[in-house]
């Protein structure tokens, strides 16, 4: 799961991944082992969990629906679709709609994306464009919202970050960090990240909150982590001290990408999403 990050304006999402230890600027794709990702639709109910400081978000609804499909010999496919709904008090509310289509070949060196945004009644806006990957330098073609070329050092897609995670927590790393672009706000932000993996939880030990999975067969032979990733602006430099996140996102990833138990840190306040339903899709087996 990833690029779950949109809810009213705050960042970009989804939800959502080396054998070894990364530091940014460092590819890691060409050594990414074998990841049996799972075919699957599942949705998301979103509420508000947590609002601090001097955060008016009084409630929060919404809907995430997540779509992949695709194979390591095809590439993989994300449908994804958040609609979100922030209630500030005194009748002021914002209603978001990001809806966003991708493709990403099997070794992380192509990716595809089209992405549009709407904010209330306002116009809706387009990101599309295509990024290939040669060695550690991104290129990125855009479409949209205008036509730009630019190079990136040392990025990964999302899937392949997904992918990059689950080797880490196989290898018992319990630390990770990654440079990922995945063409969200305008298509010219690139993140860093950091991820923290937590200790392997059995597929026999059951969810403390029951949700889709939990009565699933196929997941309760897997082991899944606890899973927090913190997204930083890659062009944000900090003068002082430590760089805030724009926002992080936890979450129990099982060994074949499916995420459950959202939790959406936006800093002023946390956005939970519940996996009310997963349908288990087919997935070609490569030649």
């Amino acid at each position: 799961m990833r690029r779950a990050r949109r809810i009213s304006g705050c960042g970009s999402l989804a939800l959502l991944l080396s054998a070894a230890f990364l530091a940014p600027g460092t590819t890691g794709a060409q050594a990414a082992p074998s990841v049996a990702f799972l075919a699957h639709q599942a949705v998301y109910d979103l509420s508000l969990k947590t609002s601090r400081g001097n955060a008016s978000v009084n409630n929060a609804t919404g809907r995430i629906l997540y779509n992949f499909a695709g194979s390591a010999c095809e590439g993989y496919t994300t449908e994804f679709r958040q609609v979100s709904r922030l209630d500030a008090g005194e009748s002021k509310t914002t209603l978001s709609d990001l809806r966003s289509t991708s493709w990403e070949d099997g070794e992380g060196k192509s990716y595809r994306f089209k992405i549009e945004t709407r904010m209330n009644d306002a116009d809706v806006t387009s990101v599309d464009g295509i990024a290939e990957r040669e060695g550690t330098t991104v290129k990125v073609k855009l479409k949209k919202p205008k036509a730009k070329t630019f190079t990136i050092e040392g990025a990964v897609f999302p899937t392949e970050q997904v992918k990059l995670i689950i080797e880490a927590a196989r290898q018992g790393k319990s630390v990770l960090e990654l440079v990922i672009y995945d063409g969200s706000d305008d298509g010219e932000k690139v993140y860093n990240t950091l991820t923290v993996i937590g200790q392997p939880i059995p597929g026999t030990k059951a969810p403390a909150k029951p949700d889709a999975t939990t009565d699933n067969e196929k997941f309760k032979s897997q082991t899944r982590w606890p899973v927090t990733v913190s997204y930083y602006d890659r062009a944000t430099k900090s003068n002082a001290g430590e760089q805030t996140p724009i926002y992080a996102m936890s979450f129990e990833l099982y060994e074949d990408g499916v995420s459950r138990a959202l939790s959406l840190d936006y800093n002023d306040f946390v956005i939970a999403g519940a996996m009310g339903k997963i349908d288990v899709k087919e997935t070609k087996p490569c030649k």
